[in-house]
């Protein structure tokens, strides 16, 4: 399966998805940026290997008043998210086998150990405040 591209028609089913039990995988983006371009096929390689999972391309500009307020330092930026629970967020490589890797172990968590991970780290306190997508989602609605 091929990952979604994030706009006004499909926000509810990527909420929706946030709201049920499947992990979420979006990649933040820009339309200009080449690595960005080469990159989305291999984001729709890895949406094929985790099709367990809903993998969402969300280019900031064209999204940006639901993502403008992130602070994208860099890209390929990915988000990876659990209900309410922001698991990464961060720049990647653009390679495959490491965002295969990225994404198996960190669904391999559990809702309570993401919660201690948050809990004893600021960075990733932070990311719930400012990184969940589902809250993004809901502002810009």
């Amino acid at each position: 399966m091929a990952s979604l591209t994030l706009n006004s028609a499909n926000r509810a089913e990527v909420a929706a998805a946030l709201a049920g039990d499947r992990w979420l995988v979006a990649c933040l983006c820009a339309a200009w940026c080449g690595t960005c371009g080469g990159y989305r096929a291999t984001f729709d390689e890895l949406a094929a290997r985790h099709p367990d999972k809903v993998f969402v391309w969300i280019d900031i500009e064209d999204q940006a008043d639901v993502v403008g307020d992130l602070d994208v330092e860099n890209f390929p930026t990915l988000l990876i998210q659990h209900h309410e629970l922001v698991a990464f967020f961060g720049t990647m490589l653009p390679d495959a086998g490491v965002a295969h890797r990225l994404v198996q172990s960190t669904a391999a968590q559990s809702d309570d150990e993401l919660r201690e991970r948050i809990t004893n780290n600021a960075e990733r306190a932070a990311w719930q405040r400012d990184c969940n997508l589902q809250t993004l989602l809901r502002a810009a609605a």
